[in-house]
């Protein structure tokens, strides 16, 4: 499972993704870095919505249109990914290493998780005929422990 960031390694983060936008040919604005900052300080994968809230008390003035262009934006630079849940609303986590999900039926919580054996295995043969792969991402659908337990 996915462990919360040291400082250190969210100071990391951040300069690599002002030196990723830079390289993109992005502007490294305010608004920009917080909504990614966001999604590394918040690892519950949340939606548009819930990144306008949070950033709110900080910054009063951002728009949820802001969060929607910007994490559009980030997305089309590889910079954030969307989540393919069952919900109807998209959700988004910040991009820095490769990993899984479980999603849980009941409660919709999004979980990492590593699986470093599937990550380096080969995909079928006949894969190569549908063209070129550019990622594998595992998501799990099941009841998390939390909701088992009700």
């Amino acid at each position: 499972m996915a462990t919360p960031h040291t400082q250190e390694q969210l100071e990391q983060m951040m300069k690599q993704f002002i030196a990723a936008c830079r390289q993109a040919g992005l502007k490294v604005t305010h608004q920009r870095t917080e909504i990614y900052r966001q999604l590394l300080l918040m690892p519950d994968h949340p939606t548009a919505e819930t990144v306008h809230k949070r950033l709110l008390p900080a910054l009063p003035s951002i728009s949820l249109d802001t969060v929607y262009r910007t994490l559009t934006t980030l997305e089309q630079h590889n910079l954030v990914a969307r989540i393919q849940t069952a919900e109807s609303q998209a959700r988004f986590e910040a991009v820095y290493a490769p990993h899984h999900h479980l999603i849980c039926s009941r409660c919709k919580r999004v979980m990492d998780f590593h699986w470093p054996a599937i990550d380096t295995l080969a995909l079928p043969p006949d894969l190569a005929k549908w063209g070129v792969i550019d990622s594998k991402t595992i998501v799990i659908y099941g009841v998390c422990a939390s909701c088992a337990g009700r």
